[in-house]
């Protein structure tokens, strides 16, 4: 038995880290894009006498513990032998929700197969991105595409997702080395820095939900954390010559809108660029 399915990357422009003793009412506040770039995995499901689980991404056997802590969680005690083969669109650690579209789109997969509800696939994915902490809101944001604003923390329906309305293309640049979010998440100063910043930046937002006001907010809460290095404050100040810039939460990267051409230009002078689109479908089963 086997199925195959898709998940949009997510990328988050500003948020505010949001604790809680409930997994799945824990995450964070804030706001950001689905992108047609993202994750797409297939899943081969055949008996056992144990429980097995393997993951190759993009060719190359992988830990994934993400991807493997959800898959795990779906099968419960169950003894199957589960193959899991991801197909990454985009690079890891860069702020670009791959981790999370990975885990995602392999257990929707799986509870394809096994004929669950996909709500589980969606609290598996959640569950291992908190607990290995590679993301705080990303599964709950994908849940249902678009550009969002993740008004109450945890996945839906704990948390609650508001939604602004387009699907503009999206131009994006790898700038420099991988960022590791757990680093981040695990850093006091930055914790601190991140919620001074973030917590007004959604309400805010939710007063004048538009996409220009979640630009200008993101690019705020860029630099206000500090989060963002020299060179990224430097592409987003020319990519705003011809368009609307900010760093992608969190990794070494830039997501941009406007002038698709002149931003490719002007990117392309910083790293590696793509071009994609908004996502408003979300995971779906191909």
């Amino acid at each position: 038995m086997d199925a195959k399915a898709f998940c949009p990357g997510h990328i988050t422009g500003f948020f505010e880290i949001c604790d809680s003793e409930d997994v799945l009412s824990k995450g964070s506040r804030g706001a950001g894009l689905c992108i047609s770039l993202g994750a797409t995995s297939v899943v081969k499901l055949n008996d056992s006498d144990r429980q097995e689980v393997s993951v190759v991404i993009d060719g190359k056997e992988s830990k994934a513990e993400v991807t493997t802590e959800a898959v795990k969680y779906i099968l419960g005690s169950s003894r199957f032998k589960v193959e899991v083969s991801t197909t990454l669109d985009l690079p890891q650690s860069q702020g670009f929700g791959m981790s999370a579209a990975g885990s995602l789109s392999s257990a929707l997969a799986l509870t394809h197969v096994l004929g669950q509800d996909r709500q589980r696939a969606f609290e598996a994915a959640h569950i291992a991105e908190i607990r290995w902490k590679c993301g705080l809101g990303d599964i709950s944001a994908i849940h249902g595409g678009g550009i969002t604003i993740r008004k109450k923390p945890g996945l839906p329906p704990r948390g609650e997702v508001l939604r602004i309305d387009g699907a503009p293309t999206v131009v994006l640049a790898v700038i420099g080395g991988r960022l590791l979010t757990r680093d981040v998440l695990l850093d006091a100063n930055k914790r601190r820095a991140i919620n001074a910043s973030g917590s007004g930046k959604v309400d805010a937002l939710i007063r004048s939900p538009t996409l220009e006001r979640l630009m200008i907010l993101s690019a705020e809460f860029a630099t206000e954390t500090g989060l963002a290095p020299e060179e990224i404050l430097e592409a987003m100040k020319r990519a705003s010559r011809v368009g609307m810039a900010s760093m992608s939460m969190l990794g070494n990267s830039v997501f941009a809108i406007g002038d698709v051409s002149g931003l490719e230009t002007v990117l392309k002078g910083f790293g590696r660029t793509w071009t994609c689109k908004v996502d408003t479908e979300g995971p779906r089963i191909l």
